[in-house]
Order: C-alpha cells, then structure tokens, then sequence
C-alpha cells in the first residue's frame, strides 16, 4: 500500500494483539463477532486510529448471527479511504487488520484495502501478496462478492478468490475439513469445481 504511506501491513487475530503492542501500529481495523468484548489488548498499544466493525463470520444465514452486509464492506472501503486522504499527515505507517483467528474477514478486509490501494494490480497478485502476509488466508467469499461489484472488478475478484481457495487446499488440505466443519462448505466447493 506504498500510495498511503503505509509500509507494515498486518494481519492477526485476538489472541496475537499483544504480540503488536510494541510495534508502533498507527491504523487498526477490528472486525469482530457482535458479542466480542472490545479487546483488553488495545490499551498496551501506543495512539492510533481505530475503526470497529461487527458481523459474524458466515457465509450463509444462520439464526442469531448477522452476516457480512454491502454496507460492512462499504465501511471497510470507507475506511481505506480515509487511510489514503491522511497519507499527507505522515511519513509511514503501519496497518494492523484483525479478526477472531485472522482468516477470514481480517484476510477479506485486507485484500480488499490493497485492491483499493493498487487498482493497477491483478487480483491474483493481490491474492499472492495477502498469502505473504498471512499465509493462512482464507478470505470470507460473502465479502470478496461484495467488493468485487464495489471495486469495479467485474467478477475477476470473486474468480480469483476460487483459485486461491484451491492453492490453499493443496498447500493444506485440512482446511477442506476445517471450512466444511465450521459451515464454509460452499467456498471448499468452489476451490474444486
């Protein structure tokens, strides 16, 4: 994201905050379940600026829990605009994007930040960046879909989260296990049609 001054870009989840606290974090994106307590981890961290979202991390409509909506991912954007309009304000930066585990919705978000950042960039670049910072991405396909259609990508970012699906099953096939336990059975489907 070198066009908003930020050169750290990180991903992680609830239990690796602290492992952050030291490392002059200055934007955080929290995206977490509605009946998550706000995170005891973000009084060790020096100021920065935060932003909260809060949805499950579903795939399909289950009683109780609220899905991934347009406007989570409109937010999101929103917030990577905001990032890009305070570029003048500093020299660097550094990007911290998390969720419950940081697989899904933390990866979802962060990719879709990048592909706002670097529209020149193709998405299964932008797919190869997120692995290297995550390794262990798989990014909630609900809101890929989303910011697919708001980026303008016609389908080529929904496309290429498909393939990346399929890298990653190769890479660890227990994800297909994993993902089908937890209710993503539909995004395994999609690595292997």
């Amino acid at each position: 994201m070198e066009s908003v001054s930020i050169s750290l870009l990180t991903i992680c989840g609830i239990e690796e905050l602290p492992d952050h606290a030291e490392r002059k974090v200055t934007h955080i994106l929290s995206v977490l379940d509605p009946e998550t307590p706000d995170p005891e981890a973000f009084s060790k961290f020096s100021p920065h600026e935060r932003t909260i979202l809060r949805f499950h991390d579903i795939i399909e409509d289950l009683p109780g829990q609220e899905m991934p909506r347009r406007e989570h991912v409109e937010k999101v954007l929103a917030f990577g605009e905001e990032l890009a309009k305070s570029c003048d304000l500093r020299e660097d930066g550094h990007l911290l994007v998390h969720c419950h585990m940081g697989v899904s919705r933390s990866t979802a978000s962060m990719i879709m930040l990048m592909a706002q950042a670097q529209p020149e960039i193709s998405e299964d670049e932008l797919f190869e960046r997120l692995v290297a910072i995550r390794p262990q991405a798989w990014p909630n396909s609900v809101m890929i879909g989303y910011a697919d259609d708001l980026l303008g990508r016609d389908g080529r970012f929904s496309e290429a989260l498909r393939r990346h699906y399929g890298r990653q099953l190769k890479r660890d096939p227990h994800f297909a296990t994993w993902m089908t336990e937890i209710g993503r059975k539909r995004e395994v489907e999609m690595a292997i049609s």
